[in-house]
């Protein structure tokens, strides 16, 4: 549909938390296809709502394995730690070292209402981890152990 303009650090929309969708109504279906636009568009795994001014619990997310929606999701139980670098498409440029789970069971719906389980582990379970803080106003800088590093340095 369109490609959106991404919210950058700095801009107050990122520390905010996120309200419920009510309803997915047309206008939460053009959103999501504009988010999967934006992300494909700036090479993303994973987008969230906040990230293109849009205040709910939204996000949109793929790894290799075809577009995941997730509507007011919730992650119901983590197992084991992962580390490893992590970016934003709100930061770009930046990097840092970020400890996560290594599993992780979500539950949210997609863009038709429908309830989905997600079992998640490695990239996927980062991901989700990454985009569902968005919805709460977290950043992942605000995770990262030692530097936030520059790819220009």
């Amino acid at each position: 549909m369109a490609i959106r303009n991404i919210v950058k650090f700095g801009d107050d929309t990122l520390r905010k938390t996120c309200k419920p969708v009510d309803a997915i109504t047309k206008r939460t279906k053009i959103l999501i296809e504009d988010m999967l636009d934006t992300m494909y568009n700036a090479d993303g795994v994973g987008l969230a709502a906040p990230q293109v001014g849009v205040l709910r619990r939204v996000c949109v997310i793929d790894v290799g394995n075809g577009p995941v929606v997730m509507i007011n999701p919730v992650i119901t139980s983590t197992e084991g730690e992962q580390t490893g670098t992590e970016g934003c498409l709100s930061n770009p440029g930046k990097y840092g070292t970020v400890t996560r789970p290594a599993k992780v069971t979500a539950t949210a719906m997609d863009e038709n209402g429908e309830v989905k389980v997600y079992e998640a582990e490695g990239l996927f379970a980062r991901a989700i981890c990454h985009e569902l803080d968005h919805l709460d106003g977290v950043v992942f800088t605000d995770k990262v152990t030692g530097d936030v590093i520059s790819e220009n340095n």
